[in-house]
């Protein structure tokens, strides 16, 4: 089925923020985390950029491949937002095309491709200094969704009492909406 953008989905061009202090992939609260910010795009897509630090490289120099991993998850989960939708990372196929050094920007673009049932299809491409860079990364996903429970029954109490103390609405409601 063709992916539906929720009616009370953020405006193309809006900064969707942290969904929770502590991700390693959007918080600010998070010393070496990817500090990935994401805005919506058009229909179901989004646009998401974060800078290579010394911290997340691999071999030196550059990028370790789990780090743009965990950017490329991020930003497809964040599309779950546009969907209104809890849901989870089920698969993750990620291709690496070219090194990413430190000190560069990733420009990432996500889009749901389609939508049955449960199971949320998405991809996103990455590329080195803006939309127009270099292609370095790509990605297919399968989210799957669910229940808010999963995060209760799965997630350490303290930092679920956190989120849902969070005195932020907009962002104790997001702390669930994308991948665990």
């Amino acid at each position: 089925m063709k992916p539906v953008r929720h009616p009370d989905a953020p405006a193309p061009g809006e900064l969707l923020g942290a969904h929770y202090e502590h991700c390693f992939g959007c918080g600010g609260g998070q010393v070496h985390g990817l500090h990935l910010e994401t805005r919506a795009g058009e229909g179901v897509s989004v646009t998401a950029e974060f800078t290579v630090q010394p911290a997340h490289q691999g071999a030196p120099g550059l990028a370790h491949g789990g780090i743009l991993a965990a950017a490329l998850d991020e930003t497809l989960g964040s599309l779950n937002w546009l969907l209104r939708t809890v849901a989870v990372t089920g698969r993750l196929e990620t291709d690496f095309v070219r090194p990413v050094p430190v000190g560069a920007t990733l420009h990432l673009e996500a889009e749901v491709t389609a939508v049955a049932r449960r199971k949320i299809y998405s991809s996103a491409t990455g590329r080195i200094g803006g939309p127009d860079g270099p292609l370095a990364v790509r990605a297919q996903a399968l989210f799957v969704e669910v229940a808010v429970e999963h995060f209760v029954h799965h997630g350490r109490e303290e930092e679920i009492r956190a989120a849902m103390s969070d005195p932020d609405r907009i962002r104790r409601a997001r702390a669930f909406e994308v991948n665990p």
